[in-house]
């Protein structure tokens, strides 16, 4: 019977992100539940194994379970409102399919994991929902958190996301142009999946882009230089890498040249 669930951040693909609170973590969980996208997800999915495998020992029995993805409407023209609807919507369909899963897993199977990309807190539902999970069949649950998105952009390109005594405003595409100002200091992006920054080359087109996609993974990519003169290149490179895997993961930074 599942009495405890975990929420791993396991950093951005490289197994040598692994934490070591990731790595004693993933040592005591008997089943990974992850989410089933299609073949879109499938090397993702892959990826989340291989760091298993490097992180447990070999005599530790686990197994994965895979679980489809609820379906969820699309984002764009939606208000506010109605995003963060249907945002909980998927959520709340999300815990009744993992809720599901969990009654049908063995008496020996006490400890459940869910495996999070980068870190839990930035821009991650699996919290919400595994409280709601917990909630619903009183469970215990922790996070362990992880190497994030903006921490390996900014050791990539060899930089502090911040300047001196300045502040960092991290977004989404979604809301980048109504939030964008030069006195945010600098702007961490991500979930864009459409390049909004584009939208500022006209108004600020000195602006410095800072961009990493498949960061931590042999297929890593890196862009640096003024938005309007890199843009293109940028878009270029998504549209190719989207091509070859069918999806893209990837955040920036701007800021403001020194």
């Amino acid at each position: 019977m599942t009495k405890r669930i975990r929420i791993i951040g396991i950093g951005m693909g490289d197994p040598r992100h692994l934490t070591g609170e990731a790595v004693e973590a993933l040592r005591t969980v008997d089943v990974f539940l992850v989410a089933d996208k299609g073949e879109r997800s499938a090397d993702l999915v892959a990826a989340r194994q291989a760091i298993c495998d490097s992180a447990i020992p070999r005599e530790r029995r686990y197994r994965f379970v895979e679980v489809t993805d609820p379906q969820r409407g699309p984002d764009a023209g939606l208000s506010p409102a109605a995003y963060g609807q249907g945002v909980r919507d998927w959520h709340a369909a999300r815990v009744d399919a993992y809720a599901d899963v969990l009654a049908g897993l063995g008496p020996e199977e006490g400890t459940v994991g869910f495996l999070v990309w980068g870190d839990p807190a930035f821009y991650d539902s699996t919290i919400r929902v595994v409280d709601a999970l917990s909630e619903r069949l009183d469970l215990e649950h922790d996070v362990i958190p992880g190497i994030s998105a903006p921490q390996l952009l900014a050791a990539r390109h060899r930089v502090p996301l911040n300047r001196i005594g300045g502040s960092i405003h991290v977004t989404t595409g979604r809301r980048l142009l109504d939030e964008y100002d030069p006195s945010l200091g600098d702007v961490v992006v991500m979930l864009d999946g459409h390049l909004t920054c584009r939208d500022l080359v006209d108004r600020h087109p000195e602006l410095e882009l800072l961009w990493g996609a498949y960061l931590g993974s042999p297929d890593e990519l890196l862009v640096r230089g003024p938005l309007g003169e890199v843009i293109d290149e940028v878009e270029r490179l998504r549209v190719a890498a989207r091509g070859r895997h069918g999806w893209v993961l990837d955040t920036y930074l701007l800021r403001q040249p020194d």
